[in-house]
């Protein structure tokens, strides 16, 4: 390349030296050498593309290899076209290697598909035979495969028929009610055969399944029949497999109410001996102590009882629960009562005999009180365990509970007859008597029994009113009976102190706010009496009684009022100095009687009731004797004080 740049090198300065040369524009030199300079290589893809092809052989630039540089050329094409005629020469040995394997497999193929025809020709009808007999092998094992669905379907295994036809003493275990669940829905499922042409066959299955069944149903109510006998202990324990037996025999109704009654019997036996034990010898060990120990206290014996049962219902009610949580007929809530119920039944005997003894021998009112409200607490706890109120347990404590009520009413009864035989004077003080103040405590110690009472509030709402008739009426008999012989005064303030009594012991409970009321009405009816003889006292004592009565009776008819006995001037002036007195020191008149009156509410009450009525007399006493119809002469000087000023004074 650098060779080839000298040579133009030198034919371009063999130009220039040349000025004619330019003068000779179609010399082929020098279009040629023109064509050469104007070529652009960087364009020229396949001239580059020569150039480095020929940087690979062309490594000296000398004038001997320029000049052999063409035959380098050829004789490098030439060797390259002979590489290649040899490489092609293997390829073409190769394909015809390959052609003639090609050619030998087509004939073994040909040979192989004439012997398949000629052995097809021989087998076809061995191949029509196998084929007959692949559709025939097909449907005798769909209709196996048939037969066993219907077997697995409608007949049972050899391990489940076993299981079923066991021992009259075997276990009943899960495996039985397995199958005798499936019998139960095979004889279900057997009915849809009927309704098809397979109705022989339904009918056979059907009746064996129902033979099975009835077999089965009484394997297992002898089973659950002995396994509820065994269940005479105290600590009763439900097994699973009892549970899903009662599960099973509520299909059969019969027997599954034979077996309900089999385990009320067991129970019944064990809550009698259990009670029995808890009265005489108490728990194990001789903790807690026997009931019976405790017999000189009623209430905790009968409580001690009662709570017992309480407990022992519960219990069974809770057994009863776990035997047929799985059971769902309609209907089983009733059942459970029922079974409790007469579980129960067994002690209604002795508990009678004990609490009846208790209460004929009359502990006393409030105690008979007490249990009579003890007694309707547990009527009412236990019948939200029993629901029904025909048990006879429940019987047996609403009679004892109407007979304590009644040995109470009546010994409230006696107690105020007693009070009415034997009528006590009310004392020097006016105060309460001794047996007022007696009946009272008693009334207290009821009413606090009742307040402290678990009875349910509407039922001792309904106890309250009669209790209180029982005693309050014949006290409030025995007290106006009482002060019947008394005065005006003397009365109505041993009355007014016997009502506040009774008032205050009934204030401090529910249930009496009528009670009170009358009471309240009865204190100020007496009152009013109490306020109308003060006020007299303070009149006659002020020296204005016969003024005021005079006043009161006065008529016009009669002429001026002065001229009435004892109404003249001097007459009034002396009275009104006398009342004047009275206003220096108001609380001088007080009527002895009031001194007696336990209430300081009331005695202030009585104070200034009456001394209103006081100033209202003086009032109509000071118009009338200043009206100049009545001929006083300066009335001013006989009344020197006005009615507001003399109630300023009093007030």
């Amino acid at each position: 390349m650098g060779d080839s740049k000298v040579d133009i090198s030198a034919d371009n300065s063999s130009v220039i030296q040349n000025p004619n040369a330019s003068s000779q524009p179609n010399n082929p030199l020098s279009r040629k050498l023109n064509k050469i300079l104007e070529t652009r290589l960087d364009n020229d893809k396949e001239m580059l593309e020569a150039l480095k092809a020929l940087s690979v052989f062309f490594t000296e630039n000398s004038l001997r290899t320029r000049r052999n540089l063409r035959g380098d050329i050829e004789r490098r094409s030439l060797a390259i076209n002979e590489e290649f005629a040899r490489i092609f020469k293997e390829v073409k040995e190769e394909l015809e290697s390959v052609h003639e394997d090609v050619q030998a497999m087509t004939t073994c193929c040909e040979e192989m598909t004439s012997r398949l025809k000629a052995a097809k020709e021989q087998t076809q009808d061995l191949i029509v035979k196998t084929n007959k007999l692949q559709g025939e092998n097909h449907r005798l094992e769909v209709r196996a495969q048939v037969a066993q669905a219907f077997l697995a379907k409608f007949q049972l295994s050899n391990e489940e028929m076993a299981t079923l036809r066991g021992a009259r003493d075997a276990p009943i275990t899960e495996d039985f009610f397995r199958a005798l669940s499936r019998v139960k829905h095979i004889h279900e499922d057997v009915k849809i055969l009927l309704r098809t042409n397979q109705q022989t066959a339904g009918l056979e299955i059907m009746e064996q399944m129902a033979v099975l069944q009835e077999t089965s149903y009484e394997q297992l109510y002898r089973w659950a029949q002995n396994e509820c006998r065994g269940l005479t202990q105290e600590t009763c324990d439900i097994s699973p497999v009892l549970t899903q037996a009662m599960e099973a025999l509520q299909d059969r109704p019969v027997l599954y109410k034979y077996t309900l009654d089999e385990f009320g019997t067991a129970r019944r036996c064990a809550v009698v001996r259990g009670f029995i034990d808890a009265l005489t010898r108490g728990g194990p060990g001789g903790t807690p102590r026997p009931i019976e120990m405790h017999s000189h206290d009623p209430m905790r014996y009968v409580g001690d009882m009662l709570a017992w049962l309480h407990q022992a219902t519960a219990s069974e009610k809770e057994h009863l629960e776990a035997l047929l949580k799985q059971v769902t007929l309609q209907g089983v809530d009733e059942n459970m009562q029922e079974v409790v119920g007469h579980i129960t039944e067994g002690v209604c005997r002795p508990l009678k005999v004990r609490i009846e003894q208790v209460i004929i021998a009359e502990p006393g009112a409030v105690l008979l009180y007490k249990l009579s409200n003890l007694l309707k607490f547990y009527h009412h706890t236990i019948s939200s365990i029993i629901g029904t109120s025909v048990a006879s347990l429940l019987m047996t404590i609403e009679e004892m509970h109407i007979l304590s009520k009644k040995m109470f009413f009546n010994s409230l009864s006696l107690h105020a007859s007693r009070l009415m035989d034997k009528v006590e004077l009310p004392p020097a003080d006016l105060g309460p008597t001794a047996s007022l103040t007696q009946t009272l405590s008693l009334l207290r110690e009821v009413l606090a029994s009742h307040d402290s009472s678990v009875v349910p509030l509407d039922a001792r709402q309904a106890d309250f009113a009669q209790v209180l008739s029982c005693i309050l009426d014949p006290l409030l008999q025995l007290c106006t009976v009482s002060a019947s012989n008394l005065g005006t005064g003397d009365m109505a303030t041993y009355m007014v102190n016997s009502l506040y009594v009774m008032k205050t012991t009934l204030a401090l409970f529910e249930f009496t706010d009528k009670r009170l009321e009358m009471l309240e009405f009865q204190i100020e009816a007496h009152l009013d009496t109490l306020i109308n003889e003060q006020a007299s006292y303070v009149l006659t004592r002020a020296g204005l009684s016969y003024i005021y009565s005079c006043v009161q009776q006065y008529s016009a008819e009669q002429g001026p009022l002065s001229l009435l006995p004892s109404m003249d001037g001097s007459s009034v002036k002396a009275a009104m100095v006398q009342f004047d007195r009275y206003l220096s020191s108001p609380d001088t008149l007080v009527m002895p009687q009031l001194n007696f009156l336990l209430s300081a509410a009331i005695k202030e009450q009585i104070f200034r009731q009456s001394t209103e009525l006081v100033c209202r007399a003086y009032r109509e006493v000071y118009t009338a004797l200043t009206n100049p119809a009545n001929s006083y002469k300066d009335p001013e000087n006989l009344l020197p004080r006005s009615p507001q000023q003399v109630q300023t004074l009093l007030s």
